[in-house]
């Protein structure tokens, strides 16, 4: 099989993979003219930085063949795909051929499971290490790691990956035993833990030889059993509290050919991954708890509109919020205000009384903001206990026309 078939595969075979984000390593370049490659400049798959930055990645598997049969994976042993499989030194040549073309800045990679866990991670391993050790390449790399691979090829590999990470793929042990009989959730959770030893000994440690600086993440399907988004939310807390992962990410279950009768027939609304992620930005920065963002009875964020504007229609007892006085994580739970408002409001109103004229300096959704608050020239008086605020704030959706 030529490469440009071999790509086409392979490529298309990791979008599937949700978990690509480049952002949280170090800063490295070979501007002095040693090595190759960087994880500093502008950009295939498009992700991220911390600071906003886009990175290009090249997103491949090492192979799409697989032992396991998976029945939501399109890869799964009994699917009909066709399967192809890159050789290590493939691998490193495109990523570096890439890069010189200026097509990518880092690479993404994964794989089916071959022969077996061990033979898999080492195979993965030798490219990060022949791109980093034999080429000197700079750019970023993100390793999907082999649940009860050997724990000598995991420290390996965190040794020239900027992120590691592990799918869990499913929020309950049950779920992953129905649909993915082979996997094993007390293997994935082991090699989580020892990921975390190790990344906190490397932060522990000045000394300590650098290991995956971006972290670990992992990614959960959405839609593909009965869990609910409070399920689902539950599971990402536990997640970040007990490995400190950097991401957990959602992805929308796709129907696939020759589907078992055991998954849906129709994908979820993709609404519903974009509410879970907004949720999973409330827990992490906005100090919201998963019983506060999903509790309604059947657990399920409203599509409708955004979890943090559905929570405060929710709890209108707990407004309007005085933006002059009140604290911050206060202020963090107003509709409307992000962080980076917050900060600037803090600042401003160390100085002067806040107006209402003064948010939309801040850049903040001026219309959705003032029924939640109190400034120094405005009340909502009864607008919070008005019947239509929910439609005035999260109208229905309306079809265009063409205007003809």
């Amino acid at each position: 099989m030529d490469m440009d078939r071999k790509l086409a595969i392979l490529a298309d075979a990791a979008k599937y993979d949700a978990s690509c984000a480049s952002s949280g390593t170090d800063a490295r370049h070979s501007g002095d003219g040693r090595g190759l490659g960087s994880t500093e400049g502008m950009g295939i798959c498009h992700s991220y930085a911390h600071d906003g930055r886009c990175i290009s990645l090249l997103k491949i598997l090492l192979t799409n063949a697989c032992a396991f049969d998976c029945l939501y994976c399109v890869n799964r042993s009994s699917s009909n795909v066709e399967r192809a499989r890159f050789s290590v030194r493939e691998v490193v040549a495109l990523t570096l051929e890439f890069y010189r073309r200026n097509y990518i800045e880092g690479l993404f990679l994964s794989s089916g499971i071959i022969r077996s866990p061990d033979y898999t991670m080492e195979q993965v391993v030798r490219v990060a290490r022949a791109l980093r050790e034999d080429h000197g390449f700079k750019g970023y790399i993100h390793l999907k790691t082999i649940p009860d691979a050997d724990e000598a090829l995991i420290a390996e590999a965190g040794l020239y990956a900027d992120r590691l990470s592990i799918n869990v793929e499913l929020p309950s042990e049950s779920s992953l035993r129905a649909l993915a009989p082979e996997k094993d959730v007390r293997a994935i959770r082991r090699t989580m833990g020892k990921l975390r030893l190790k990344l906190d000994e490397a932060k522990a440690e000045p000394r300590a030889p650098r290991f995956a600086p971006a972290g670990q993440s992992t990614q959960m399907i959405v839609g593909v059993d009965g869990a609910s988004d409070r399920d689902i939310l539950g599971a990402s807390a536990n997640l970040y509290g007990a490995y400190r992962l950097k991401r957990v990410y959602y992805s929308a279950f796709s129907p696939i050919p020759d589907a078992s009768a055991a998954l849906p027939l129709a994908a979820p609304p993709l609404v519903r991954e974009h509410r879970l992620y907004q949720a999973d930005w409330l827990m992490r920065f906005y100090g919201f708890e998963v019983r506060e963002i999903a509790e309604t009875a059947d657990g399920m964020l409203p599509l409708e509109m955004d979890p943090k504007l559905a929570w405060a229609l929710r709890h209108r007892d707990a407004f309007p919020v005085d933006l002059n006085r009140a604290p911050r994580e206060i202020l963090l739970r107003v509709p409307g205000l992000g962080k980076t408002a917050v900060e600037r409001l803090i600042a401003s109103r160390r100085h002067r009384t806040v107006r209402a004229a003064d948010l939309r300096q801040l850049r903040v959704p001026v219309a959705r903001v003032l029924p939640f608050v109190v400034l120094a020239d405005h009340h909502p008086a009864g607008v919070l206990d008005s019947e239509g605020l929910q439609a005035t704030l999260a109208p229905a959706p309306r079809q265009l026309s063409l205007g003809l």
